[in-house]
């Protein structure tokens, strides 16, 4: 099923662990989630591939512009596929 493009949107990571799978300073994509927004969480798409939930603290959102946007969006569908 795809996502729909308001849905997914973009944080750069600025606090990793050793056990997660992300990595600092990286742009994740994140997927809209109203419940993981209300206990401070986010749900990153991360180095496994998969969607998890992670501290919000952890990210800074960042809003880009549309060309970068859809780019990022194109990479993270090739990565994937």
């Amino acid at each position: 099923m795809r996502k729909k493009t308001q849905d997914v949107g973009f944080a750069i990571c600025i606090a990793a662990k050793r056990e997660d799978d992300l990595q600092l300073w990286k742009v994740y994509q994140i997927l809209h989630d109203e419940e993981a927004e209300e206990i401070g969480c986010l749900r990153v798409i991360d180095e496994s591939g998969e969607d998890c939930l992670y501290p919000a603290r952890r990210f800074v959102i960042v809003d880009l512009p549309a060309e970068a946007r859809k780019q990022l969006l194109k990479a993270a569908r090739r990565k994937s596929a």
